[in-house]
């Protein structure tokens, strides 16, 4: 029985991960790549618009810089991803111009995502790329990005771009054929075909799952990029790269993640999603009760205390009297102020310390309730 999610799907973002892509040794596996490019070709040639987000640029500045693994250090990977990026793409480019089709290179950032005006352009650029029938290939700009501003992996980079470029389905292609209920290689363990709610989920254990040498990603974080996509209405298939034919054709494959959720700013898909707090802004119940019920912005007036070493800008949890986060933001003050704003009116810090001391602490247009 085919999926509807899939075949009535017009436009389309696949992710592929390095371990899809690599020999045993390392390298990119040209046979890997023209086969991933045939099955995007034939959906193509169905009408279908795809985005292709793929990993692999480290991997494959690898062997020309003579490294036997994929390094640890930060400034080694991105050089490594320097010489990488245009190798893999050049692969690309070769193999899709054998079906007569053109492809750009899109290389993204965390800014990207959620500075607004970074955001409206990215969307116009792939508007126009897909506009022009051309595959856009997106990585992360892996070169410039610091460990303070990564995504962290392609997978969550992909449901991002999923809702960026109004997807109608994600498919995230694994060394895995699909979501199992245990570890794949144990005997027991079954294939989970559907995930409908997070109920779905209860008591699966979910572990790191794919090959240790050249990627980042694991299982657990293809599950976190499908919450993200599908809480954003956009339905996910989960599978291995030797599959996507028949998950692309609709066949019941891998697992499908259904949509759960409807569009929202994608900017707040990564606040909830892909960041990790830099520090805790303590609020009062009244202002619990503000931000989670009302939606409010929180004022200094309902802030009770500040813990960490964030600056502004930063992203920190909104956290109640009994110490449970209630919502994330980003905050519009460093850490060391905070002490002085604690149940202070605005009249009274605009008097006191100048109108610039008038803010939100956290604006609701950059708060999501977790």
């Amino acid at each position: 029985m085919s999926r509807p999610a899939v075949t009535g799907a017009r436009r389309v973002v696949v992710k592929v991960g390095s371990s899809s892509l690599t020999t045993a040794a390392g390298g990119i596996d040209p046979g890997r790549v023209r086969d991933l490019v045939d099955v995007l070709a034939a959906v193509r040639g169905r009408g279908v618009e795809v985005v292709l987000v793929s990993s692999g640029a480290i991997a494959a500045g690898l062997a020309p810089l003579g490294l036997a693994r994929r390094p640890r250090g930060l400034a080694a990977q991105q050089a490594a991803a320097s010489v990488g990026q245009g190798l893999l793409v050049h692969r690309y480019t070769e193999e899709l111009a054998r079906h007569g089709l053109t492809t750009g290179q899109v290389l993204l950032t965390v800014d990207d995502i959620t500075r607004r005006a970074h955001y409206r352009n990215a969307h116009q650029t792939f508007a126009k790329l897909l506009e022009l029938g051309v595959l856009p290939i997106v990585n992360e700009n892996d070169t410039v990005a610091t460990s303070e501003i990564r995504f962290g992996d392609n997978d969550r980079l992909a449901a991002l771009v999923a809702h960026l470029v109004h997807a109608d389905l994600l498919l995230l292609l694994s060394d895995v054929d699909g979501l199992y209920d245990g570890h794949p290689a144990q005997a027991g363990t079954s294939l989970l075909p559907d995930i409908r709610t997070e109920a779905d989920l209860s008591g699966v254990a979910i572990g790191s799952v794919g090959a240790a040498g050249v990627g980042t990603g694991g299982m657990v974080t293809k599950v976190e990029a499908a919450r993200i996509a599908t809480g954003a209405g956009v339905p996910v298939v989960l599978t291995s790269a030797d599959r996507a034919a028949a998950a692309l054709a609709g066949d019941p494959v891998g697992t499908l993640f259904h949509a759960t959720g409807r569009r929202r700013p994608t900017r707040l898909l990564w606040l909830a999603h892909a960041t990790e707090p830099r520090g805790s802004v303590h609020l009062d119940a009244g202002a619990v009760r503000a931000v989670t019920e009302r939606r409010a912005s929180l004022l200094a007036a309902g802030v009770t205390g500040a813990s960490g070493a964030f600056v502004a800008g930063d992203p920190v949890d909104l956290v109640g009297p009994d110490e449970r986060p209630v919502a994330r933001g980003l905050v519009n003050f460093d850490a060391d102020e905070v002490p002085a704003l604690v149940g202070r009116s605005s009249a009274d810090l605009k008097r006191e310390l100048g109108a610039g001391y008038e803010r939100e602490v956290v604006h609701r247009d950059d708060m999501v309730v977790l």
